[in-house]
């Protein structure tokens, strides 16, 4: 008891003085217990984006197959990591959302193993982990990215942080590439976190040659089989327009005006963060022990910030899991920082973080459960809404092609048909290919280049035989079938499947 006594000062309170007495497999199965509740209300909401992948892992495990429908091949997917992890598990269990519930969980746990172990790292207490990990599983944008790469991003970029402070280049390595291809744009991060050691280059090559080990074979592949290195959402989003006035650097507000309660939860860490890093340079300037000691932390919270810096200046659309990786980063950084200050403020960061987990959840209950959509969402109708129009469809259309409505995922996974737009139909890309060329200059332009060496361009878009549209009036004469949709979104709408006209 004295002992425990003794470690008191370094803690947030008597929490890590219990985990610090617990089972060492009690916070991991906690976690695991915990995911696993959370992906079983998520699992009635996940976005339309989520069944893209989910579409992807299906055809690869059923069918041996690249592509977001069966009847062709695509390069959309943003997560061959991701994507790969799916169909794995749904070769086993032979069903792709049971298969994202098993990953999403064992994410979470490695994400979790890797929080501890770098608080033990860094000399942080117990309660770090069990605080961090809370925090990021009630996030609400979060909970509205359960199935995409999100959870493998933040476990990824835990560990990368682990072995480049435990100098461990092999590892750091493997680790970078591992999280490049869970997305091409966590490389940021990892950049990041190893340029920040002391005597960074220290191993670089050993490091290097780790990370093109476990990516070169991915790129190799899709370079020529896929007829690009990079995912084609790298040009697609690239020149998509912003939603009116919003972009990605000013979308929170787009979604404060939807989901008011929901936006402030989600992106509260972004504002605490930001201050919490002026406050902490000061002291680290000062050389403060407690602010060397999380001076790691303090990276990723950097690699977050750029991360939403390089999104902004690319100005893509707002999607809202594009903001994963800064409040990620964020969430943690600020969890550090709880740890480290003094016994009297500790105390006060703890409530607040009570708060806000409390808050989270409340958010989240509010409506009922299960929820129809998730906390925060773009989409124009809920994933079962599509997915039961997606099984009528099937039967519709009778081997036609049919043009997607501008949402492409669950329609494509219940319907197993020739659905057909940027994301499914190959032909259809070379439009952005080119576009982003010429806003590209000469080294982006010779990058591309490199990337699509092995692009058909040759390949038209597929004309659809029928398509499907969105209309608030009452769908047209010549519409073969039609459907009520709504969303918190866009509200109230009519979903109409009609022949393709001519131009089309």
């Amino acid at each position: 008891m004295r002992g425990a006594s003794a470690e008191l000062p370094l803690t947030t309170g008597a929490l890590p003085v219990v985990l610090d007495r617990v089972r060492p497999w009690a916070v991991p199965v906690a976690a695991a217990v915990a995911s696993a509740l959370v992906f079983s209300l998520a699992s009635s909401h996940l976005i339309d984006d989520t069944y893209i992948t989910l579409s992807y892992a299906k055809n690869l495990a059923f069918h041996g197959h690249w592509g977001l429908i069966e009847q062709g091949t695509a390069n959309t997917a943003t997560s061959p990591l991701n994507v790969l992890a799916l169909a794995a598990v749904t070769v086993l269990l032979r069903d792709p959302v049971a298969a994202a519930g098993v990953v999403f969980v064992a994410a979470q746990v490695v994400l979790v193993l890797g929080l501890r172990r770098l608080a033990a790292q860094a000399g942080l207490p117990a309660a770090f982990a069990p605080l961090a990990f809370a925090l990021l599983l009630v996030n609400p944008l979060l909970i509205s990215s359960v199935g995409l790469e999100v959870v493998l991003g933040a476990a990824g970029s835990v560990w990368v942080m682990l072995y480049a402070a435990e100098r461990r280049p092999v590892a750091f390595g493997l680790a970078a590439g591992l999280l490049t291809l869970v997305r091409i744009d966590l490389l940021l991060v990892a950049l990041v976190v190893f340029a920040a050691r002391r005597q960074f280059w220290d191993g670089i090559w050993r490091t290097a040659f780790a990370a093109l080990a476990v990516t070169l074979p991915w790129f190799a592949f899709s370079w020529y089989a896929l007829g690009s290195a990079l995912p084609d959402t790298l040009v697609i989003k690239v020149t998509q327009s912003p939603w009116g006035p919003f972009s990605f650097a000013n979308g929170p507000l787009l979604y404060w005006r939807n989901f008011p309660a929901a936006t402030v939860i989600s992106f509260l860490p972004l504002l605490l963060a930001a201050a919490a890093g002026l406050v902490w340079t000061v002291h680290f300037r000062r050389g403060s022990p407690a602010a060397k000691k999380i001076a790691p932390f303090a990276a990723l919270a950097v690699a977050g910030a750029l991360h939403y810096a390089a999104y902004s200046w690319l100005g893509v659309p707002p999607y809202h899991w594009y903001y994963a990786p800064s409040i990620i980063s964020a969430t943690i950084f600020l969890a550090a920082c709880a740890c480290v200050v003094p016994q009297r403020v500790r105390l006060g960061a703890g409530a607040v973080a009570g708060l806000v987990f409390a808050a989270a959840v409340a958010v989240y209950v509010q409506p009922g459960l299960p929820r129809r959509f998730a906390p925060i969402t773009s989409n124009h109708a809920a994933s079962d809404e599509y997915r039961r129009i997606g099984s009528q469809l099937a039967s519709l259309v009778k081997g036609r092609s049919v043009e997607s409505p501008g949402e492409v995922g669950a329609l494509a996974y219940a319907c197993g048909c020739r659905l057909v737009d940027q994301f499914s139909d190959r032909g259809a890309v070379d439009p952005a290919i080119t576009e982003t060329k010429r806003r590209s200059g000469e080294l982006g332009r010779a990058l591309l280049e490199a990337n699509f060496h092995n692009f058909d361009h040759s390949v038209a878009p597929i004309s659809p035989d029928l398509v499907l549209a969105t209309t608030r009036q009452a769908p047209p004469p010549s519409a073969l079938a039609s459907w009520t949709i709504d969303s918190p979104w866009v509200g109230t709408q009519r979903l109409y499947l009609v022949p393709a006209s001519p131009a089309s």
